[in-house]
């Protein structure tokens, strides 16, 4: 057994970001490592904990916390009943840890952050399939991201994989 890894994912509850959480957890989790899902929400959002979290994020959450209403609340969340099955199944099954954490503000800049505040081994992210002209206008996160993160970044793209 190799030395454990921290590995970030990118979450929005888009079926690409839930592809990107399976394809982590088919190919890159394993025993004793620790995956961090990291939402960046707008920073019009307004929720309860966001003024004594603006600058640095919330603290990292864990699972049995994370799956609790209230405490998403908190943060501005929604929780996904998909997404926590498929974090559940990477508890159990590979024996990760496994960790929220919630910014307010662009997601370049929020993950690029996240990467470096958390030592993350590697990145992953789904693609939201922009066209050109929509990728110049707004701009890509994945992109960014690939150019500017210290660790390597993974991109998934394509329909949602199915369950385990």
């Amino acid at each position: 057994m190799g030395k454990a890894h921290t590995i970030g994912i990118g979450m929005d509850y888009s079926p690409t970001s839930k592809s990107a959480l399976r394809w982590t957890i088919d190919n890159l989790v394993e025993s004793g490592n620790l995956i961090i899902i990291i939402h960046v929400q707008s920073p019009k959002s307004d929720p309860t904990n966001k003024k004594l979290f603006e600058d640095t994020g919330s603290p990292l959450i864990p699972l049995e916390e994370f799956r609790e209403i209230n405490v998403c609340k908190k943060y501005g969340l929604t929780p996904d009943p998909e997404v926590l099955d498929m974090l559940d199944y990477a508890s159990r099954t590979k024996a990760a840890k496994v960790v929220a954490k919630v910014y307010w503000g662009d997601p370049r800049e929020k993950l690029c952050d996240s990467v470096e505040d958390h030592k993350i081994d590697a990145l992953v992210l789904g693609s939201r399939g922009l066209g050109v002209i929509k990728r110049v206008l707004l701009g890509s996160v994945s992109n960014y991201l690939v150019q500017n993160a210290s660790c390597p970044v993974t991109v998934v793209k394509g329909p949602p994989l199915s369950k385990p």
